[in-house]
């Protein structure tokens, strides 16, 4: 691969230590790959953005001669505008300004059997360091960043599902650290009122940022308003060894359909070229403070028909990995409980 770029694409954090985890994490996988060139970019708040991190990345290496292709490797949990829009659209412009390299994209890390069984370990983990109460009486949420784009809630949605199925808890709801709902506070407050005594809270996040710190600050609230709740939380887990592994994988059966059919398997994002993608992309206003509006009537139809087939393309693509699994899980927006 010496005249491939690999591109990792983080969200950006306006917490620099958050940028510079992300930082760490490629310096820990170019020691697991020493031959690889490995490139960091972000979406937004850092100094190298998607622009500049693609044209890095076209140019020449290390003096091994000419980059031939750049494989971009959206380095998020879940699809939503950043991945849906602005990486097609920036894609496309470096395609048209370095039209001798070819750029492929890796579909984003999403939300699986790799990132449900960290999950997993962390919920065993607090179960443990509660001393294993009961968990029928211990409460679970897991709480993410929260997005406009309904897909991506679902995603969480569906990790909630899948743990439900494979425990004994009575509750396993989501919350959302901003934009989407329900919120922290208001699951923790159902959770006491439906006899939870214990509850755990496993913040789905790859790295540190302002939104972890958030976090902390509203649990150590919650601590001082239920005294007699015990409180349990896990921390982001972008450094657990299989997140490295997923990448390892979703590179290596990119590269092995590549070999298979060439051209064809080019790794375009879910969408890219779609024409409901295209005509969403033309209307969608996207707001960085992750507070704005979409563009509304027919471009809001639109955009709305492109996050439905990208949907499309995420949930066939997992039923096709997943069709041997021993627990066949469908994924849900809601998540219902065991407690009457």
């Amino acid at each position: 691969m010496h005249d491939t770029t690999l591109l990792l694409v983080g969200h950006g954090s306006r917490q620099p230590a958050g940028n510079a985890e992300i930082e760490r994490f490629a310096a820990l996988w170019r020691e697991r790959h020493p031959d690889w060139r490995i490139d960091v970019c972000f979406i937004e708040y850092a100094d190298v953005l998607l622009d500049a991190g693609l044209d890095r990345a076209a140019q020449s290496s290390n003096g091994s001669g000419s980059i031939r292709r750049v494989i971009v490797i959206p380095f998020i949990l879940n699809a939503a505008g950043h991945v849906k829009m602005e990486m097609p659209a920036a894609i496309a412009a470096a395609r048209a300004r370095h039209p001798d390299v070819r750029f492929d994209c890796l579909r984003h890390l999403g939300m699986g059997p790799e990132v449900l069984a960290i999950l997993e370990d962390q919920r065993t983990t607090l179960l443990h360091s509660l001393d294993m109460p009961d968990p029928r009486s211990t409460g679970v949420i897991l709480l993410g960043r929260g997005s406009s784009d309904a897909g991506a809630n679902g995603e969480l949605a569906k990790m909630a599902r899948w743990i439900f199925e494979a425990a004994d808890h009575d509750l396993v709801d989501i919350a959302f650290t901003g934009v989407a709902w329900p919120r922290l506070e208001t699951v923790v407050q159902r959770q006491v009122r439906l006899g939870m005594t214990q509850i755990l809270v496993i913040p789905v996040y790859l790295f540190t940022g302002v939104l972890i710190e958030r976090i902390a600050a509203q649990l150590a609230r919650l601590r001082r308003q239920y005294p007699q709740i015990a409180f349990a939380a896990s921390e982001h887990f972008g450094f657990d060894p299989r997140i490295a592994a997923l990448l390892d994988a979703r590179l290596a059966a990119h590269l092995a359909a590549d070999l298979e059919h060439g051209d064809a398997a080019s790794g375009l994002l879910e969408c890219d070229g779609c024409k409901y993608r295209q005509a969403a992309e033309e209307d969608h206003l996207h707001d960085h403070s992750h507070t704005g509006a979409h563009a509304q009537g027919a471009g809001h139809a639109a955009h709305g028909h492109a996050d439905m087939h990208a949907e499309t393309h995420a949930n066939a693509h997992a039923d096709h990995q997943h069709a041997g699994h021993a627990h066949h899980h469908h994924p849900h927006t809601s998540t219902p409980h065991r407690h009457v």
